[in-house]
């Protein structure tokens, strides 16, 4: 049996949607109307099919173009949300500033400005931040620079949660009999913005 051409079915679409109003026309309703268009009757039932098959296409067009509209919605709204939380939390981070730092032993919070390589075995830098993020966590980490230059020892942690402010954060070295006499330097970031730097003497 042969198909209807496009032409053909279009006539058919175009003036069943023009009889219909906001119902569907039921079969012997589209039928009526193909008969008026003296479409033969070995071809009704052909007819019917092709426009049950076209109503289904234009169907599942319009349900994918719904999807993709809510996906594009969904991921616009989460773009925004991430980069609302993003700017919220640089703009914590930005409020960071340092309030104190010092070198000092494990044993004393008083800043010390020179070592003995010979007998220190661990030296601290602590820094006190001001506006520090509460119920937050940082992620800190220092250099330390011998006296030539080189980079000594590395280290990078996350902190606890935040319950204050001021919060103090710290990072450590060893020194050993080996290490190089002269002026060091400490230097410290926080969520990799630099907070604070200090010399001091190893001896």
């Amino acid at each position: 049996m042969a198909t209807l051409t496009e032409a053909q079915l279009d006539q058919i679409v175009t003036e069943i949607d023009r009889l219909q109003d906001d119902a569907e026309l039921n079969d012997y309703q589209i039928k009526e109307v193909l008969q008026k268009l003296d479409l033969p009757n070995d071809r009704l039932e052909d007819a019917i099919a092709q426009i049950h098959h076209r109503r289904l296409l234009l169907q599942k067009q319009q349900r994918h173009k719904i999807v993709l509209s809510t996906i594009v919605m969904m991921t616009a709204g989460l773009t925004l949300t991430i980069a609302v939380v993003y700017q919220k939390q640089q703009n914590r981070i930005a409020r960071i500033a340092p309030l104190q730092d010092s070198v000092t032993l494990e044993s004393s919070a008083n800043s010390v400005k020179q070592f003995d390589r010979q007998k220190d075995q661990q030296i601290f830098y602590r820094v006190t931040l001001k506006n520090a993020p509460i119920s937050d966590r940082l992620i800190v980490s220092c250099q330390w620079r011998d006296s030539t230059g080189q980079i000594v020892h590395q280290s990078r942690y996350q902190t606890q949660e935040i319950s204050r402010s001021p919060w103090v954060v710290t990072c450590s070295t060893p020194l050993t009999p080996q290490s190089q006499a002269g002026t060091w330097n400490v230097k410290m970031s926080v969520e990799e913005r630099t907070m604070s730097d200090r010399t001091f003497t190893v001896k």
